[in-house]
């Protein structure tokens, strides 16, 4: 079992509190739990530091709230830990000081941290694959803009992006059916593949952040060449909680495919829609098929997108459970005004033919 979530990061005093309040649910939730339910790890989606990954400000808002988790925790960095504002020093980029803190050779204690004994953790890089016990997680870097998720420039759309992560991707999940790993695959962004807007016409607009359709249809191409899809999509960047299932044909067969989206990690919940040119925000009803937020048709056949369930009111997290047989995934919200939590959702796939089954 382990946690993940994204968007912890506090970017000024009034929402410090509700990054501690997440912090230490998760903590105690570690703490409290028989062994065999005990996260052995969290796996965070991004925008660890607001506003722009400073140095200064990893202790307040990664260190501190979690100096009590006891467990080592991975990430991968977000368009707030990544984005580089101009006039900023080569020494204190923002990639710099996560790569410090995340990437480090040896497991040093960064000055970062402070007085604090959390040791920098040891990734190979901002994109890496983690081996867990019946899981992978193949973790990618979905760059600093504010929208879109960007891994390549195989649309020609951004020439100072290269092509590596593709390749890094193609050689991932080729491993994966080279060694007929039985286990789960995740996928993790920061940048959401799916994130909500209303259909044209409909009252109000999308939330604060939108889909990364492009960067989608690129994972795609890389699965359908390779033979591999993963059971499940992580991200984070919408500030609130949101589960689809893609019903998709692959490898002669049809799947279902959970995209999850955490990013209400502590710095803040947005609603799901907007208001727009006076019309009231109208938002969905769980379970309605969303197929078009697929956007321009890509490599993959895909019958179906249903928002099957979210909450754009609490804060929360993921605790996700992997054995030989299922992929579990459930969201716990995080009362705003006290530390109880509750189980808000939960989906479960099977993980032999990526079919999802009652919980």
């Amino acid at each position: 079992m382990f946690h993940a979530f994204g968007d912890s990061g506090a970017s000024n005093a009034g929402k410090y509190p509700n990054e501690l309040r997440v912090a230490d649910q998760v903590t105690l939730d570690t703490t409290s739990s028989p062994e065999p339910g005990r996260a052995a790890f969290l796996f965070h989606l991004g925008d660890i530091v607001y506003n722009f990954g400073e140095p200064q400000y990893y202790y307040d808002q990664f260190y501190d709230p979690f100096r009590n988790y006891p467990a080592p925790i991975f990430a991968i960095p977000g368009n707030h830990d990544s984005f580089v504002v101009p006039g900023t020093k080569a020494a204190q980029a923002p990639l710099t000081t996560f790569q410090r803190n995340f990437c480090s050779p040896q497991t040093i204690i960064t000055p970062e941290a402070g007085s604090l004994h959390r040791t920098a953790m040891t990734q190979p890089g901002v994109y890496f694959t983690l081996d867990a016990p019946f899981v992978r997680i193949v973790g990618l870097f979905s760059n600093s803009l504010e929208d879109p998720g960007v891994i390549s420039n195989m649309d020609k759309k951004w020439p100072a992006v290269s092509n590596v992560q593709i390749d890094f991707l193609k050689a991932q999940l080729t491993r994966i059916k080279q060694e007929k790993f039985a286990g789960a695959v995740l996928l993790a962004s920061h940048h959401p593949p799916f994130s909500y807007s209303p259909p044209p016409n409909a009252g109000g607009t999308g939330g604060n952040h939108g889909c990364s359709t492009e960067m989608l249809r690129q994972i795609d191409m890389v699965c359908h060449e390779v033979g591999v899809y993963p059971h499940a999509h992580l991200s984070g960047h919408a500030h609130n909680y949101q589960r689809y299932t893609r019903i998709m044909e692959f490898g002669g067969k049809e799947i279902d495919v959970p995209f999850v989206v955490c990013g209400d990690g502590g710095h803040n919940v947005n609603s799901l829609v907007r208001p727009r040119k006076g019309q009231p925000p109208v938002e969905p009803v769980a379970g309605v098929d969303v197929k078009y937020l697929e956007g321009k048709k890509g490599p993959a056949k895909v019958n179906h997108l249903i928002l099957a369930k979210y909450d754009d009111h609490n804060y929360g997290y993921l605790r996700i459970y992997v054995d030989k047989q299922y992929l579990k995934i459930g969201f716990h919200q995080v009362g705003v005004r006290s530390l109880a939590q509750s189980r808000y959702d939960m989906v479960t796939v099977r993980l032999a033919d990526h079919h999802m089954v009652a919980n």
